[in-house]
C-alpha cells in the first residue's frame, strides 16, 4: 500500500491478508437477501452464511473472506435520521470479514487481527482497545479465552483489555439458533475527538457517549445454541464472524475525522460542489445535504444495479425514498435539474472495478435515477407548500407533532416521502406520528422483519430436525454433502426410508390419512427455489401394493436433507420400509418447459426493450410462468407481440441447451445473467441457449428442456403494472398455449358461422357492423332529443307559482344529461326570471339539473345550494355555477320526492333576511 491508501487499496489488502492463510475469497451477495423473506434487505456481513450457522446449508470451504454490501435504511438496523448529520453514519455501506466455518477459533481470529492492524496497517499499537465478554446477570460463562488470548499479542497493553456485558460483547442471531460472546476493537482518536471537552465531570472511555474512541471491528465467536431465554447448549462446532466497518477503518488509515473526508466519498462531494459552483466555504457551512446526497447517490447506484428500482411498496418504496430525499436536499443547495445521474456516474466509475455490476448495469442505473427526479420533480413544489401550510397551522395550534394521517395523504396524492415530511419538521422543532403513519399507510407499510429474522421452525422442531440429522450422519445414511435431483432423468431405485415425521415428531410409523414428512436417502424430487416450484409425485412401496405416500411438497430443513411432505394415501409406511419415490414426470415436463421460455422471454425482453428489462421475480408453474421485470411504461401491443414472436422464433430455431457447472466468478466474467434476490455458491449451475448466437446465458438450478423446440407454443396472456417501475408478464407453453388457441379460434369460427363470413373476412364486416350500430345510435340519440324537446316544450308555458317565483320541476324520461341541461337553457332563453329543476333515470342512477334565472341569483337564489339540497334526498350531492348546477344520487325511486324540496328552498330564500 502507499503511505496514505486508497479505500480500493484497503479493502483488497484485508483480502489479500486473509486469502493468504487459506481463505477462500467470496463476493458480495446482492443488497437483496437470496431466498429469505425475512430481510427487506442485507444489512450485516453475516446475512449470506446464515444458513451455514443454522445448519441448513454447507460450503466446499471452511475459511471465507469478503467485502459484504449492506443497507441499513429501515426496520431495527435503521440508521437513516443519523445519515448526513454526524461523520460515521451511511445507509449503504462495506462489511468487511473474515469467517471460519469449524475451522480456526479465537486463538486465530484475534492474532491475526492484532498482525492485520499493527503489522501490515501500522496502527498504533497504544491506540488499539479491545474488549471482551463478562456477563453481568453471572449466567453465562466469562470469556476468559478470549480476554487471556489478546494479552499475549506482542505490544498489546493490558490496560487496554475491558469487560463488557451482553449488550456490547454477546451476539445472537435472533431469540434462538446459534449465538456467542465477541470481542470488539476500539481505536483511541484523541481527545480532539470528545465533544465534551469543557464538561470536568466527563471521562472518555470506551463505549462512552463521546467520539473520542471509535468502535471498527466486531470478532464473533459463535459457540452456542440457544434454545431458550435461558437455556444455552454449546455447539459441536464452533465458529469466527467478523464484520470491520469499512468506511471507518478507511478513515482511521487515511487518517481523516470524518468518513465523508475519506477518498469514498471526496470524489462525490467535489462533483456536487462542482454541479452547485459554490466555494468551499459555502460547501462546508451545507455539509449535512453535501453528506445525504453523496450517501444516497451511492446507496442507490448499488440498489438499481441489483435490481432496486423506485417505486411504491417495499424495497422499491425505499429506493424511491433515498432518490427522492436527495433530490430535496439538492433542491437546498440550488438543483434544480436532474443531477443524480452525475453523481451516480462518480459511484460507477470509483466502484465499478470492485463491484462490476455497477459498469454491467449503469444504463439502466443513470436512466432511473433521472426518470425518477424528473417524476419527483412534477409534484415537489405542490408537496412542500401543502407541508408548510400544515406546519404553520401545527404551531398556531401549539402542537408539536403532525398526524400520521396527514404525513400519509401528503405521499399518497404528492408524493412526498414521510422520511422527507420528517426531516422537514424536525428543521423546525416539531416531528411527525411515525406510528400514525403506518397505520394509514396499512398495505403500502414497509415491514422489513429484522425482529424475527431467523425466527424459522419453533424451537422444539429445530432440536428433533438437529438430533435426527447428526444421528444420521453418525450413522452413515446420509450424506454430508447433501441429496439433489436429477433435472432430467429421475432414477426410481429402492431406498430405504431413513426417518418419517409427524406433526414435529420422529415417529417409527404412520398410518392412512396422516400429514408425513418423509427422508430418503437420495431424492429427485426438485425443491423449490429460483421461482419454480417443487415437484410432486409418490413414494411407494417397493412391495408392490403395499402402502402409497402422495408427495405434495418438499422442504430442506437442514444441511444434507431433503424432505418430502406428502400424505399417506394407502396402507401404513415405517422407517426401514424400501420405498421407490416417483416424480410426476407429466407434470414436471410442463414446469421444465415453462422455465426454459422464461430465460428465452428474459431475453426477449433485452431485445426489444432494452437491457434495463431485468428480472424482478418469477413463478415457474405446471400451468403458466410470471415473470416480473424492471420497465418504466406500460409495453405497446406491437412490443408485446415482438417479444412473443422473438420467443417463438427460438422455439422453432430448436436451440441446444448447454448445461455446466462453472466458478461464479467465470460464468459472470462470460456474461451469465445473475438473478438478484438468488442466492449463489461458489460453484454454479448455468443454462446457456443457443451456440454463435446466443440467445441466453443466465446461472440457474431449476429443470429444463433438451432443446427450445420442446416447449411448443408460447402465447402471452397478459401484461400490465405489479408497481410503479415493475412490469408482470404471464404466458403458457406447450399443451396449455395450444388449448388457448384453440379456445380462441373456437370463439372466431362461432363468429364467422354468426356472421356468415370466412376468418379473412371477420374484421372488416365487425367493424362494418360497429359503424353501422354507431350510426343508429346518433340517429336514435336525436330522435330521442327531439321527443323529449317536444314534450318539454308542452310543459314550458305551464309553471307554478311559489312565493311569487316562476317555476317548472318535471321529470323528463329517457333524458341524459346533456338533454337535461339543453332543456334547463330553453327555460331561461323562454322565461325572463324564475327556477327550474328536471331530473331523469340514466341507466339506474338519478340525474339532476337546477337553473336559476340572473336576476334571482342577484336576489340570493344559488343553483348549487338548491340542486344540492334536491340530491340529498336521492342519495347524493352536486356542484356549479349560481346559475346553473347538476348532481347525481343512487335511488331514482325517490326523484318525485326530491322535487318537493324546490318548494321548500323558495320558501326558505324569500323569507329569509335579505
Amino acid at each position: 500500500m502507499s503511505v496514505k491508501p486508497t479505500g480500493a487499496e484497503i479493502r483488497q489488502s484485508f483480502i489479500d491478508f486473509f486469502v493468504e492463510r487459506s481463505h477462500t475469497f467470496v463476493p458480495s451477495s446482492s443488497l437483496v437477501p437470496g431466498g429469505d423473506s425475512t430481510l427487506l434487505f442485507t444489512n450485516a456481513g453475516m446475512v449470506q452464511f446464515k444458513d451455514v450457522f443454522l445448519g441448513t446449508d454447507q460450503r466446499p470451504y471452511t475459511r471465507a473472506v469478503n467485502s459484504q454490501k449492506c443497507l441499513r435504511v429501515s426496520g431495527k438496523h435503521n440508521d437513516l435520521e443519523q445519515v448526513g448529520r454526524d461523520n460515521t453514519h451511511h445507509t449503504f455501506f462495506e462489511m468487511l470479514g473474515n469467517w471460519s466455518f469449524g475451522d480456526y477459533y479465537k486463538k486465530e481470529a484475534i492474532a491475526w487481527a492484532w498482525e492485520l492492524l499493527t503489522e501490515v496497517w501500522k496502527l498504533p499499537k497504544e491506540k488499539l482497545w479491545a474488549s471482551y465478554f463478562k456477563d453481568e446477570l453471572g449466567i453465562i460463562p466469562e470469556d476468559r479465552e478470549a480476554a487471556e488470548i489478546w494479552l499475549k499479542q506482542p505490544g498489546f497493553n493490558p490496560d487496554h483489555l475491558l469487560p463488557f456485558g451482553r449488550k456490547e460483547n454477546f451476539w445472537e442471531m435472533a431469540d434462538t439458533g446459534p449465538c456467542g460472546p465477541d470481542s470488539e476493537i476500539h481505536f483511541d482518536r484523541g481527545p480532539e475527538f470528545c465533544e465534551f471537552g469543557d464538561d470536568p465531570d466527563h471521562v472518555c472511555q470506551v463505549n462512552g457517549d463521546c467520539g473520542r474512541f471509535l468502535e471498527f471491528w466486531n470478532l464473533v465467536f459463535i459457540q452456542y445454541n440457544r434454545i431458550s431465554p435461558t437455556e444455552l447448549i454449546p455447539l459441536e462446532k464452533t465458529h469466527v464472524d467478523t464484520g470491520m466497518g469499512f468506511e471507518r477503518i478507511v478513515s482511521i488509515l487515511q487518517g481523516v475525522p470524518s468518513n465523508y473526508k475519506t477518498d469514498l466519498f471526496t470524489p462525490l462531494i467535489a462533483c456536487i460542489q462542482n454541479l452547485t459552483s459554490q466555494s468551499d466555504e459555502e460547501r462546508e457551512a451545507n455539509l449535512t445535504p453535501y453528506r445525504v446526497i453523496a450517501d444516497h447517490a451511492r446507496s442507490t447506484t448499488f440498489l438499481i444495479a441489483d435490481g432496486v428500482v423506485p417505486g411504491n411498496i417495499g424495497r422499491n418504496y425505499i429506493c424511491r425514498m433515498l432518490v427522492r430525499r436527495a433530490a430535496r436536499f439538492g433542491m437546498a443547495l440550488g438543483l434544480h435539474e436532474p443531477f443524480l445521474a452525475k453523481v451516480s456516474q462518480v459511484v460507477i466509475d470509483a466502484y465499478g472495478e470492485f463491484f462490476p455490476e455497477l459498469k454491467r448495469n449503469a444504463p439502466a442505473i443513470l436512466d432511473n435515477l433521472t426518470r425518477e427526479e424528473k417524476r419527483f420533480a412534477k409534484t415537489v413544489h405542490a408537496g412542500l407548500e401543502h407541508l408548510e401550510e400544515l406546519l404553520v397551522e401545527l404551531k398556531t395550534s401549539g402542537e408539536k407533532v403532525l398526524p400520521g394521517e396527514k404525513a400519509f395523504n401528503l405521499y399518497a396524492t404528492l408524493g412526498l416521502p414521510f422520511e422527507i415530511t420528517r426531516d422537514i419538521a424536525q428543521e423546525q422543532g416539531l416531528d411527525v406520528d411515525a406510528s400514525g403513519y403506518q397505520e394509514a399507510m396499512e398495505t403500502h407499510r414497509l415491514i422489513s422483519g429484522a425482529d424475527k429474522s431467523f425466527a424459522g421452525e419453533a424451537p422444539e422442531e429445530v432440536k428433533v430436525i438437529t438430533a435426527l440429522h447428526d444421528r444420521l450422519i453418525d450413522a452413515g445414511k446420509l450424506s454430508q454433502s447433501g441429496v439433489g435431483y436429477d433435472p432430467y432423468h429421475p432414477e426410481e431405485k429402492p431406498q430405504e426410508v431413513l426417518a418419517l415425521i409427524k406433526e414435529g415428531q420422529v415417529v417409527d410409523q404412520v398410518a392412512l390419512g396422516d400429514t408425513v414428512e418423509v427422508l430418503l436417502p437420495e431424492t429427485a424430487f426438485y425443491v423449490e427455489s429460483g421461482g419454480q416450484v417443487s415437484d410432486t409425485g409418490q413414494i411407494v412401496s417397493a412391495v408392490e401394493g403395499n402402502w402409497v405416500i402422495d408427495v405434495t411438497g418438499m422442504r430442506k430443513p437442514a444441511a444434507g436433507m431433503i424432505v418430502h411432505t406428502g400424505k399417506v394415501t394407502a396402507g401404513n409406511p415405517q422407517v426401514g420400509d424400501v420405498a421407490i419415490a416417483r416424480v410426476d414426470l407429466t407434470r414436471r415436463a410442463e414446469i421444465m418447459r415453462n422455465h426454459t421460455a422464461t430465460h428465452l422471454l428474459h431475453a426477449a425482453l433485452h431485445s426489444v426493450l432494452g437491457s434495463h428489462a431485468r428480472q424482478a421475480g418469477s413463478l415457474v408453474a405446471p400451468t403458466h410462468l410470471r415473470f416480473d421485470f424492471t420497465h418504466p411504461e406500460p409495453m405497446t401491443h406491437q412490443e408485446i407481440l415482438a417479444v412473443e414472436a422473438h420467443v417463438n422464433q427460438a422455439i422453432l430455431t430448436n436451440y441446444p441447451l448447454n448445461i455446466a457447472q462453472k466458478p461464479l466468478d467465470q460464468a459472470i466474467q462470460e456474461g451469465a445473467m445473475a438473478i438478484f434476490g438468488e442466492k449463489y455458491e461458489g460453484i454454479v449451475r448455468t443454462i446457456q441457449i443457443g451456440d454463435d448466437a446466443l440467445l441466453s446465458y443466465e446461472l440457474c438450478g431449476g429443470t429444463h428442456v433438451d432443446n427450445t423446440g420442446d416447449v411448443g407454443l408460447f402465447l402471452i396472456t397478459y401484461e400490465g403494472s405489479i408497481a410503479a417501475g415493475v412490469r408482470r408478464i404471464e404466458a403458457v407453453t406447450g399443451w396449455r398455449a395450444y388449448q388457448l388457441a384453440r379456445e380462441r379460434m373456437n370463439t372466431l369460427d362461432e363468429i364467422n358461422a354468426h356472421l356468415g363470413t370466412s376468418p379473412a373476412e371477420t374484421l372488416p364486416k365487425v367493424k362494418n357492423l360497429l359503424d353501422a350500430i354507431s350510426n343508429l345510435e346518433k340517429e336514435n340519440e336525436k330522435i330521442r332529443h327531439k321527443l323529449v324537446g317536444s314534450a318539454f316544450d308542452e310543459i314550458l308555458d305551464h309553471l307554478d307559482h311559489i312565493e311569487g317565483i316562476p317555476v317548472l320541476k318535471a321529470i323528463l324520461p329517457n333524458a341524459d344529461i346533456d338533454v337535461l341541461r339543453e332543456m334547463a337553457d330553453r327555460f331561461r332563453a323562454k322565461h325572463g326570471t324564475g327556477v327550474t329543476v328536471l331530473a331523469s333515470d340514466q341507466n339506474g342512477k338519478p340525474i339532476l339539473i337546477a337553473a336559476v334565472t340572473d336576476d334571482l341569483v342577484k336576489r340570493g337564489f344559488h343553483a348549487v345550494h338548491l340542486v344540492q339540497k334536491v340530491a340529498r334526498v336521492v342519495g347524493g350531492g352536486g356542484g356549479g355555477k349560481p346559475n346553473l348546477a347538476q348532481a347525481g344520487g343512487k335511488d331514482s325511486s325517490k326523484l318525485a320526492e326530491a322535487l318537493d324540496q324546490v318548494q321548500v328552498y323558495i320558501r326558505e330564500i324569500m323569507q329569509s333576511p335579505q
